[in-house]
């Protein structure tokens, strides 16, 4: 036994670890990209055997290929699919900017196991990773349809679900504390009396918008450019062919694709991605205003603000006894720093369309799974180890509001803005309520005080006293 297989390719011969299920071409790029340690994720390798597989089912049902060769090819895409040979992607990301060597890589192990199951030895090709494996196809447009489909199934089936989950959490905090009066804050100061349960409406309406944004950024994501083969012309493809694959792929993944009306545009350039990350980006910035106000809300316990107590999830301090850190808050803003700079890699990478293609593919498909998985296990933990078991503190909410000097901004119509804000600085520089100074002021009777001063039409639209 030797430890190495000898192939060809159209550069001379490679040595080869016998028993890889990769060949010459893959072993070059390995050889050629000691670059990081980053590599292609579980999900773009699935999308990446859905699109082999639909793609020899195609080449089946057009008599492009035999029909043992074609089944050979499907199981053998199916155990790709399936996570069997996740170590034999061995390529970096920073590679190739077409993703050629990843493509290859597929090519390979794909031919290698389909020949296996006809008899054959790895590195025989019984079954030819390009005539066989890569039928119709060009890596540049197995590429980017493989990872227009590694991001709608990341989205489709982790994030939006987890997206879900988390505004059905915060819209029933918004009900649960919609009785709890409390202080606003505007530019981080003392405003106007808000509900607890209206600022936790307005995270969930937030959730809910860049829900309806993700899902209609994942349906753009349909359009792919699988029929284009190498600039966009669809050489070598046959005019069936695009159809007749995308028709497997869907029926495969429960998800829709149909091929771009202009392959030149979708293969250069990579809008759709921009797009569709713009949209985790925007979520990005939303959880990340979430994340921070709560802990803001959580602050204390003495000398913050401390209106809401976020769980306990582990000790805070190597050598403060007793403290503990809002660290569901923390991650969710790393999480959302690290997304936003995945966009600017996107955005950065899509300018990179030159001429009849993107040299910037992997980095780009690298970037948006990264900012799926990282926004789906982060919105996961945030809603069930800190959302759900959120309490307000409604003693230090009222205790609060009642020394909110902004109260007073109730009071304009009764005894104008003047007066008012004389009210609003005795009460501040004093540190008494509203109520007090009024009365001490007397600048209105009791009932009429009363009437002005009920906190709870504060917090709704309409003029105090009127009505």
């Amino acid at each position: 036994m030797t430890d190495f297989r000898t192939e060809r390719d159209s550069l001379g011969e490679v040595r080869v670890p016998v028993n890889a299920l990769y060949g010459a071409q893959t072993q070059r790029a390995k050889e050629n990209f000691p670059v990081s340690d980053l590599r292609f994720s579980r999900r773009f390798i699935e999308a990446l055997g859905h699109v082999k597989q639909a793609a020899a089912k195609a080449n089946r049902d057009l008599d492009l290929l035999g029909e043992e060769t074609a089944d050979a090819i499907v199981q053998a895409a199916q155990e790709v699919i399936d996570g069997a040979h996740d170590e034999e992607f061995v390529v970096d990301i920073f590679q190739t900017g077409s993703g050629t060597s990843t493509n290859m890589n597929a090519n390979e192990v794909i031919a290698n196991r389909a020949s296996e199951m006809q008899g054959a030895e790895r590195g025989s090709k019984a079954v030819h990773p390009n005539d066989d494996v890569n039928k119709s196809q060009s890596s540049n447009d197995t590429i980017p349809t493989s990872m227009h489909v590694a991001a709608r199934m990341g989205i489709e089936h982790d994030l939006l679900p987890a997206l879900r989950a988390l505004h059905e959490a915060l819209s029933a905090k918004a009900d649960a504390f919609d009785d709890v009066l409390k202080s606003g804050r505007t530019h981080l100061m003392d405003a106007t009396p808000v509900r607890l349960g209206q600022e936790f409406g307005g995270y969930a309406a937030q959730i809910e918008h860049a829900l309806q944004r993700i899902e209609q950024a994942s349906n753009r994501l349909s359009e792919v450019t699988l029929g284009g083969t190498a600039t966009g012309t669809g050489l070598n493809c046959p005019p069936d062919f695009p159809e007749t694959a995308l028709q497997h792929l869907g029926d495969a993944t429960g998800l829709s694709f149909y091929e771009t009306s202009n392959h030149f545009a979708q293969q250069a350039g990579k809008e759709l991605y921009v797009d569709a990350h713009g949209a985790l980006n925007t979520l990005a910035t939303a959880l990340l205003k979430i994340a921070n106000d709560l802990r803001l809300l959580s602050s204390g316990p003495t000398s913050g603000i401390g209106e809401i107590d976020l769980p306990v999830i582990q000790p805070g301090s190597s050598i403060m006894p007793g403290k503990v850190n809002p660290v569901q808050s923390e991650q969710v803003m790393m999480v959302a720093t690290q997304v936003t700079g995945n966009h600017q890699t996107i955005t950065v990478a899509n300018t990179h369309g030159n001429f009849e293609l993107n040299v910037m593919m992997p980095v780009m498909a690298h970037a948006m799974l990264q900012s799926i998985d990282l926004l789906a296990n982060s919105v996961d933990a945030f809603r069930t180890k800190c959302v759900e078991d959120i309490e307000a503190d409604r003693e230090r909410c009222r205790e609060l509001l009642e020394l909110n000097p902004s109260l007073s901004t109730a009071l304009n119509t009764a005894i104008g803005y003047d007066k008012a804000s004389e009210v609003a600085k005795k009460a501040s520089d004093e540190r008494r309520s509203v109520r007090e100074v009024v009365k001490e002021m007397d600048l209105l009777g009791e009932e009429e005080l009363d009437t002005y001063m009920d906190v709870r039409s504060m917090t709704q639209p309409g003029v105090p006293g009127e009505g």
